[in-house]
């Protein structure tokens, strides 16, 4: 016997949604957070931690056009956003645009100071290197 989710029939109030979600990202299930997120999303546009915790969301269940799209909006919105920032390097250097992530990682690394953060900017740099794109000094 499969069980499967169901979102909730109820209208769920945005912040208990959040904290469902969370809980469910927490317990690898983004598809399922994802759907409690939407609407709730749909009643707050414009709330950032909805919006950032379906950013994870996408990213733990490998839709990588829809949090790179999503983490986009939300560094637009605020630059100095550090998780959202290192989050969007990390989206696209999963989709190996390692020449866009870079100044996305830098700038998290910089802004941070967190030793995560520089090694992603390691990496990437090792990954530019290795695919001959030539002087990445050249992407910030």
């Amino acid at each position: 016997m499969t069980v499967s989710f169901q979102p909730p029939v109820r209208d769920t109030h945005p912040a208990d949604a959040y904290h469902q979600a969370w809980s469910l990202l927490e317990e690898q299930q983004p598809r399922e957070a994802i759907a409690l997120l939407d609407p709730a999303i749909d009643v707050q546009p414009q709330s950032t931690s909805l919006r950032t915790l379906r950013a994870w969301a996408y990213f733990q269940s490998a839709q990588l056009k829809r949090a790179q799209a999503e983490l986009a909006a939300l560094v637009e919105e605020c630059p100095t956003d550090v998780w959202a920032r290192f989050a969007l390097g990390r989206v696209l250097e999963r989709q190996s645009k390692y020449a866009h992530a870079l100044p996305h990682l830098r700038l998290a690394a910089v802004m941070s100071g967190d030793p995560e953060h520089e090694a992603a900017v390691l990496r990437v740099e090792r990954r530019l290197a290795e695919s001959g794109a030539g002087s990445f000094d050249d992407l910030v």
